[in-house]
């Protein structure tokens, strides 16, 4: 998929959400006009839903990534991303608790073990985690000698940050830095977005039984007074 393939992709997931938003909104409405009491009683959590759903929409709307020629997988950086995602990235407290994290799991620890050889690491489709925290940019022009391994002997072309900070070390790797925080951030923009529309069917699923629920005791009622 090309990088404008892609974007379009990724524009229409952001208009799709924003339009379930809104309709999720107008139900919300409705139901706050309905005569129904039970129904009024409803409207808060619907409404609530479609203000998550907003915010989920314009927090994740940014940081869609750039491909580098020969790779298979996007480089992202951390200015690309919402204003949010910079404040809690850049937290000192915040990033330590997450470097712990990325330290002690597999993403990075297990490269070596997952592409065996260079080849099959330089054609691999590596997640947004272990394109930004477990190898050096790509602009830094380090040669790979394997999965794990930079020669970092060679001048970095690039005056990024990033090139220096990057060790062989798997205590180190790139996780201080930004590319690997904006990997981080492009993980937790899919994962909430993921979560969102899980909630917006859960909810729909939920909601309809519990109105039915609520219908049939009323129903009942008005036979029982009708009789």
């Amino acid at each position: 998929m090309g990088m404008g393939t892609s974007n379009f992709v990724i524009r229409w997931i952001n208009f799709l959400t924003m339009l379930l938003a809104i309709a999720v909104i107008i139900f919300g409405v409705w139901m706050s006009t309905h005569h129904d009491s039970c129904r009024r009683s409803l409207t808060f959590p619907v409404l609530g839903l479609a203000a998550f759903i907003f915010v989920m929409f314009i927090v994740t709307n940014n940081g869609s990534g750039h491909y580098v020629p020969g790779l298979r997988y996007k480089e992202y950086e951390l200015q690309d991303f919402s204003s949010w995602f910079l404040k809690q990235l850049n937290n000192t407290q915040n990033w330590k608790r997450l470097k712990s994290c990325l330290v002690k799991s597999d993403d990075c620890n297990n490269l070596s073990k997952k592409y065996k050889t260079l080849n099959q690491y330089k054609s691999a489709k590596l997640t947004p985690i272990e394109a930004g925290c477990c190898r050096p940019p790509s602009e830094c022009g380090y040669p790979a000698v394997s999965a794990s391994y930079y020669d970092l002997s060679f001048h970095p072309i690039s005056s990024n940050k990033d090139c220096k900070l990057y060790k062989n070390s798997q205590a180190t790797k790139c996780y201080n830095c930004d590319s690997c925080k904006a990997g981080v951030a492009q993980f937790m923009k899919t994962e909430w977005r993921v979560v969102a529309i899980f909630n917006v069917i859960l909810f729909v699923v939920l909601d309809s039984k519990r109105i039915k629920h609520i219908k049939q005791p009323i129903y009942r009622a008005r036979e029982l007074g009708s009789s």
